[in-house]
């Protein structure tokens, strides 16, 4: 009960007044009764313990994980690349996709090049068996970029599993991107006013975009602690890693941006509820895994 005077009725008002300034902050930046918030929740809570798992137990269920994602991303790319009336080399790209992904468990620096000049002269062969001619080298390309984009890319995470202290350096890349990616998208809910890209995403701002690169830098230098996690960087690095890990996954993310909006649609697919699809999942992670990955190659071993 809140007495009418002194500095009782002060103090009593208090919790009142808090609870009643949240909950209009938390209308104000649509949070309440957010249908596509909690869907996106859920997904989290029933896709993270299980990403945790694959990633601490290792091979072969890691690079199962990958295979499986980067399929499913694959053949979403050439969906989207399909809205356009452009005709990829579907099947072509998920195989190669898939051996690009593979091929870190093999002799890495013969496979490659290998894979990398296949993938040009089948493909270009390909197109000459096909009964449809027109714009066939503008689905050539597409084909091309779907392998290298997701293929490639990813193929990056599987080596960076294999490196010492492979397990906690998947983790950081992770992380820290999830850290970038929540902290950007609701620091921009609520206090966006500066767009940071009205032609290719409207809705993100700078004032997320910063936000997400405190957010990364936060989780990365909690890799600097004592923990089963713990890595061998010292805190500038992890500054470091952590801001460019941000950065370079804020490009990626504008990257998938770009290319929804040339096809015209706002989502890759609906596999995960709240979050769209594969592709849409991996937009930001592939570019942060290979800042990790040749920061560790370059800084670290």
């Amino acid at each position: 009960m809140i007495r009418r005077g002194g500095i009782g009725y002060v103090r009593e008002a208090k919790p009142l007044f808090a609870r009643v300034a949240i909950k209009g902050v938390l209308k104000g930046i649509g949070l309440i009764n957010n249908h596509m918030l909690k869907k996106r929740t859920i997904t989290a809570l029933c896709g993270i313990p299980l990403l945790i798992a694959v990633i601490w137990f290792g091979e072969p269920w890691f690079t199962i994980l990958i295979a499986i994602w980067g399929l499913l991303a694959a053949f979403e790319f050439y969906k989207l690349v399909a809205v356009s009336k452009v005709s990829p080399l579907t099947y072509f790209g998920l195989i190669w996709t898939l051996l690009f992904i593979l091929s870190p468990h093999f002799d890495y620096a013969t496979l490659t090049p290998l894979l990398l000049t296949s993938a040009v002269m089948l493909s270009l062969i390909w197109l000459l068996l096909r009964r449809q001619k027109e714009g066939a080298f503008i689905g050539w390309a597409w084909t091309i970029g779907g392998i290298l984009y997701i293929g490639w890319l990813l193929s990056h995470f599987v080596t960076l599993r294999g490196l010492d202290e492979g397990r906690n350096w998947v983790f950081l890349a992770l992380f820290t991107t999830f850290a970038s990616d929540t902290a950007a998208f609701f620091v921009g809910r609520a206090l966006g006013k500066h767009h940071l890209a009205p032609r290719i995403s409207p809705g993100k701002t700078w004032e997320g975009a910063i936000a997400g690169v405190f957010g990364a830098i936060i989780v990365s230098v909690l890799f600097t602690l004592s923990t089963p996690l713990q890595l061998p960087l010292i805190h500038w690095q992890a500054i470091l890693l952590g801001l460019l890990v941000s950065l370079f996954g804020q490009l990626g993310d504008l990257v998938e941006s770009l290319l929804k909006r040339n096809v015209g649609v706002k989502e890759s697919g609906k596999l995960l509820p709240g979050h769209g699809g594969a592709l849409d999942r991996i937009d930001s992670v592939v570019f942060a895994g290979i800042v990790v990955y040749y920061y560790v190659i370059w800084a670290i071993q």
